[in-house]
């Protein structure tokens, strides 16, 4: 069992590098210690603060009393996905490494990955109380009009400006690129990052295969037939609940199987996309009219 353990620590590492060079929405991973655990083992406690507004000050009685309300929200994780891989016995760990190497960072490189963005993606997009406008886009000059509309009604809020972000296809980026002008320079600038989206991960809505139904076997994603096709999404990130949770791959080894002489490799996703209740004003979407 030591050298299994010792397996799984090898490998963790190279699991979190691989999404976090690979993840478009890894950038908008929340502050961990803001969060506590529940008490069910599939939700965590989050911190949620009110308080009174400013009274008249007298200058006999002075202060107007005030009350801060400190309260935490159950919130429950809404992704959990996974798969068991099987890989032919090697005559060594180094082999293993390398075998598992392979298939664990092409599997998350090209299935992991884009599912999480495109289940965060439109999750955010679909949560009642988010902006979304439908608008075809097809010239540089249009998409930066929406832009600056979008960013303006975000300012209006009272949205912070500092650290939002921009996610965008690389069509419409392409576009604004082409203008290559002061105004359209102005408007990019207000963004602390911007980040192209390819757009068979930016849907408004999307549909999970369960990998075990009838033409879901393969598993992974696809959009969602009254979904339409995101063109950009603007994020302050402290609007997000986005808690990953990654669970130490599963490591059977060829002693162990009781089936093959091979070893197994299991890989889990566990986690929270989600929005602040008072915070979705943080997020404006924008998709295709059509």
């Amino acid at each position: 069992m030591a050298n299994t353990i010792g397996l799984a620590k090898k490998y963790v590492p190279l699991l979190d590098e691989v999404y976090k060079k690979v993840a478009l929405t890894s950038i908008l991973d929340s502050d961990a210690s803001l969060a506590r655990e529940g008490a069910n083992t599939n939700e965590i406690i989050i911190p949620k603060i009110d308080m009174d507004g400013l009274g008249d000050y007298d200058r006999n009685s002075g202060y107007v009393n005030g009350d801060v309300t400190l309260t935490w929200e159950t919130v429950k994780f809404n992704y959990e996905r996974g798969r068991m891989f099987n890989v032919d016995a090697m005559d060594n760990e180094e082999s293993v490494g390398l075998a598992f190497g392979k298939l664990s960072g092409e599997f998350i490189r090209t299935k992991v990955v884009p599912e999480i963005d495109a289940f965060r993606f439109a999750t955010y997009a679909s949560k009642s109380g988010v902006t979304v406008v439908n608008e075809n886009l097809s010239t540089g000059e249009a998409v930066i009009k929406a832009l600056r509309t979008a960013s303006t009604k975000m300012d209006e809020e009272e949205v912070t400006s500092e650290g939002r972000v921009l996610f965008i296809t690389p069509t419409l980026k392409g576009l604004v690129d082409d203008l290559d002008t002061t105004k359209s320079k102005a408007v990019m600038d207000k963004f602390a990052a911007v980040i192209e989206v390819p757009q068979s991960r930016f849907y408004s809505a999307i549909e999970l295969n369960d990998g075990k139904s009838s033409d879901e076997e393969k598993g992974g994603y696809k959009k969602a037939s009254d979904a339409k096709d995101l063109n950009f999404m603007i994020i302050e990130p402290s609007a997000l609940l986005q808690f990953p949770k990654h669970v130490v791959p599963k490591i059977v080894t060829p002693e162990q199987n009781q089936s093959a002489d091979a070893w197994k490799f299991g890989y889990r996703n566990y986690g929270l996309a989600d929005v602040y209740e008072n915070k979705t004003v943080g997020i404006y979407a924008h998709t295709k009219a059509v």
